[in-house]
């Protein structure tokens, strides 16, 4: 028993003792591992306190680094291991720092377009990497996107590539409503089965948006669109044009020659740039204003530089800007080239010399998406008596449109403002544009039109020689109208190909003096007198150069001068309305005899029954 007890004894205070020495063992470990972990941390400190001093003060990166120190105190002994074996590596990908978005301070705010404005490029993704058919991902493999690099900064986005990408215009509209952004795959906003992923913290958004779009898909964002005028508050015009003064024409030659040195073209002569320049106020039609349309002009310089090459020469010059001016018409012309082949061979009947009563020349301008050309149109004019007044024919087939069918209202307004002061105005005129088989649009003719009636009232013909255009107004006053130098160039060739005469040309409204832009060969014709350009302010200035008669001027009694182009037109209305009274008085009477002639009747028959009674 006693030799028992004593082994029982001798059991408990061995495993007191071990006890002790497993908790002792315990503290010195964890005594050692403090100091272990003091010394790293001895290590570390200084190289990370001057990191935190660079940054400063700055909360979850200072978060960080207390993190990433004690990362390196709990894997110390990986450390010390590699440090004694050379064979031994250490994974220091987990300290990698993922370099999201890098901006130089010196370089100012960031300015970046991005020109494929797909949902990904804009707010970034999380990338993943095929392993043996798993998909795996970490940190490092968060990618950031067009509004990440802009942050800070401006962003600069083309309207109809932005609203064409999947979910993009919603996501850059939530960024910039919530100012924060999300990276997030489009899976999980669909509505797919989430699948687990990295999920990265909102980044807080402060840039500058810039939009660039037309004014059509302006106008449809604030109609259909109700945050639009919310999130985009300023609207900044760009113009297409601006005004020419040797500023502006210096700078647009500044422009010329950074184009040639940036691109590697050849330098551009003298008269070579001022050929540009001439053709640029040719763009918007006016020779008071430059065109601003940038990419248009270095097409042309190209093209020149290209000719000038072909040329052998190692400057570009006139001839060059010339032929490329040429080559690029010739380019886009097959239709003009076909209808001006039909008006050669006849098939479309035109008149350039000798004078027609109740038939003029109007002009029309076809506009392509890369080309616009005038052709010369008949214009006829049919009057006679009636009470239907102007009748245009193509509007009698739904041929025209609204504008059009406004100016013809108003040549019935000016006649009966010109005439009908005394009587009222009894006529039906017919008008017709000749051999045109397509729309009728716009006002630009309605002088026309009425030139070509007044001839046909008056029965004085209309030089034959000479295009019309320009519009009217109710009291004969002619208006501007555009594409006015394709309808001149356009009837200077056809002019061309029957035969220059000297006596051809052009009338124009003198508003539209301003916009003449004219080819090299029109001007030289009218410098030779080959051709001319007439530009009227009135209808009787314009029927006076058609004519060669006097339009006239109402005298103290109200009446026009004899032989004059009103009195004719007036004295022809007078004797219309004459005859038509006539004419109603005599169908009145043969319906509806007078009473004397009924009285005269009866004692006839009356006689008649006297006599029969006898």
């Amino acid at each position: 028993e006693k030799l028992q007890k004593a082994s029982e004894e001798i059991s408990q205070k061995t495993l007191e003792t071990l006890r002790s020495i497993r908790e002792r063992e315990k503290d010195l470990k964890e005594k050692i591992k403090e100091l272990e972990g003091q010394i790293c941390r001895n290590a570390i400190g200084p190289i990370l306190s001057e990191l935190r001093a660079k940054y400063a003060p700055n909360k979850k990166l200072d978060e960080w680094f207390d993190d990433f120190t004690e990362d390196i105190v709990a894997d110390f002994n990986a450390f010390l291991a590699a440090a004694r074996d050379e064979a031994a590596e250490v994974d220091f990908t987990r300290y990698e720092v993922n370099s999201f978005v890098s901006n130089n301070p010196n370089e100012g705010a960031p300015v970046i377009r991005e020109t494929n404005p797909i949902y990904y490029n804009l707010v970034g993704k999380v990338e993943y990497e095929s392993r043996q058919g798993n998909l795996y991902t970490d940190f490092r493999r968060i990618t950031p996107g067009a509004m990440h690099k802009a942050n800070g900064g401006f962003l600069l986005l083309e309207a109809e590539e932005l609203l064409r990408q999947f979910m993009s215009w919603d996501a850059l509209k939530r960024v910039l409503r919530c100012r924060e952004l999300f990276i997030e795959n489009l899976g999980e906003q669909l509505g797919y089965i989430p699948v687990s992923s990295l999920r990265p913290e909102p980044i807080p958004i402060d840039m500058k948006v810039v939009v660039v779009g037309t004014p059509y898909l302006y106008y449809l964002l604030n109609i259909y669109d109700p945050e639009f005028q919310k999130i985009f508050k300023i609207k900044a015009d760009f113009d297409t044009d601006m005004p020419r003064t040797k500023e502006s024409e210096m700078r647009l030659a500044q422009f010329i020659a950074g184009f040639v040195e940036h691109e590697g073209k050849l330098n551009f002569t003298v008269s070579a740039v001022g050929e540009v320049i001439e053709w640029s106020s040719r763009l918007v039609e006016n020779q008071n204003k430059l065109c601003t349309q940038f990419n248009k002009i270095a097409e042309i310089l190209v093209e020149a530089t290209a000719w000038a090459r072909m040329d052998g020469k190692k400057l570009v010059g006139l001839s060059h800007v010339r032929k490329a001016l040429e080559e690029k018409t010739f380019r886009s012309n097959l239709l003009e080239d076909k209808i001006r082949e039909a008006y050669n061979e006849g098939v479309i009947k035109i008149d350039t010399k000798g004078s027609v009563v109740g038939q003029i020349n109007g002009l029309t301008v076809a506009q392509l998406v890369d080309h616009s050309f005038g052709s010369p149109v008949r214009i006829t004019a049919n009057v006679y008596m009636g009470q239907e007044g102007i009748v245009n024919i193509e509007r009698e087939v739904n041929m025209t449109g609204p504008i059009h069918n406004k100016g013809l209202l108003i040549l019935s307004s000016y006649l009966g403002r010109k005439y009908a002061q005394d009587f009222p105005l009894s006529m039906t005129a017919r008008i017709a544009f000749e051999q045109t088989y397509g729309g009728v649009e716009g006002d630009s003719a309605s002088s026309t039109e009425l030139y070509c009636m007044l001839s046909a009232l008056s029965g004085i013909p209309l030089k034959q020689g000479i295009a019309v255009t320009g519009s009217v107004d109710q009291f004969g006053n002619i208006q501007p109208i555009g594409g006015v130098n394709e309808k001149i160039e356009g009837f200077f060739s056809y002019c061309k190909v029957f035969g220059l005469t000297g006596e051809q040309g052009v009338m124009i409204p003198h508003q539209n003096e301003q916009h003449l832009m004219l080819s090299h060969e029109v001007l030289e014709a009218v410098r030779k007198g080959k051709f001319h350009i007439w530009s009227v302010k009135t209808i009787d200035e314009g029927i006076e150069i058609l004519t060669d008669v006097k339009a006239g001027t109402p005298q103290a009694n109200g009446e026009y001068p004899a032989e004059t182009i009103h009195a004719k037109v007036k004295t022809c209305l007078e004797a219309w309305i004459e005859r038509s009274f006539k004419h109603k008085k005599k169908m009145q009477d043969k319906v509806d005899p007078p009473e004397d002639k009924k009285k005269s009747k009866g004692k006839k028959k009356s006689r008649k029954f006297e006599e029969s009674d006898q």
